[in-house]
């Protein structure tokens, strides 16, 4: 079980990426930011990505970086928040990993996220419609392959994090 891999899904604004690199330092694994992976490959970043290509091209490489990350070991990712949206997806990351949603209010969402610029999803005029309308929609997505749920609400990136490692059991033998 040490080389198992953690992936964290949830909404934008939950933590993915924090709780992300902070877990990866803890237990010394490589830390891969799905957005960024693909920011990497492309050369351009998200919202360019969703200006030229629309949110279809930016989910088909979305889903070749989940199943190149999915293929190694021992590595910790944070996905974007609608990884989950593709079958392939969740199915990749169930199928080669523990994986943890990280579950977090629309409310705190919007603080969060209040002056990101680099969401194309929220580049809307009401973004708690937007926020509510894919929470809705993702939440059992999210659930049918979570092997962990944690509310980011209540509890710290600490907190989050020691509880992965005791439920994953990569704990100090």
């Amino acid at each position: 079980m040490p080389l198992t891999n953690i992936y964290l899904i949830g909404p934008m604004g939950a933590g993915k990426s924090t709780i992300g690199r902070m877990l990866a330092k803890e237990l010394a694994r490589p830390f891969f930011d799905s957005d960024h992976v693909i920011e990497e490959r492309s050369g351009a970043d998200i919202p360019w990505i969703f200006d030229v290509e629309g949110e279809l091209g930016f989910r088909d490489r979305e889903s070749q970086v989940v199943e190149d990350i999915c293929t190694q070991k021992g590595v910790v990712m944070a996905t974007g928040g609608g990884a989950v949206g593709r079958l392939e997806n969740r199915r990749q990351l169930s199928a080669n990993g523990f994986v943890v949603y990280l579950r977090t209010p629309v409310a705190i969402q919007l603080q969060r996220t209040e002056k990101d610029k680099r969401r194309p999803l929220l580049q809307q005029s009401n973004r708690e419609e937007v926020l509510t309308r894919l929470l809705e929609e993702r939440d059992p997505l999210y659930r049918s392959i979570a092997d962990l749920v944690l509310d980011t609400a209540t509890l710290s990136p600490r907190q989050v994090i020691k509880k992965i490692i005791q439920t994953v059991g990569l704990g100090r033998q």
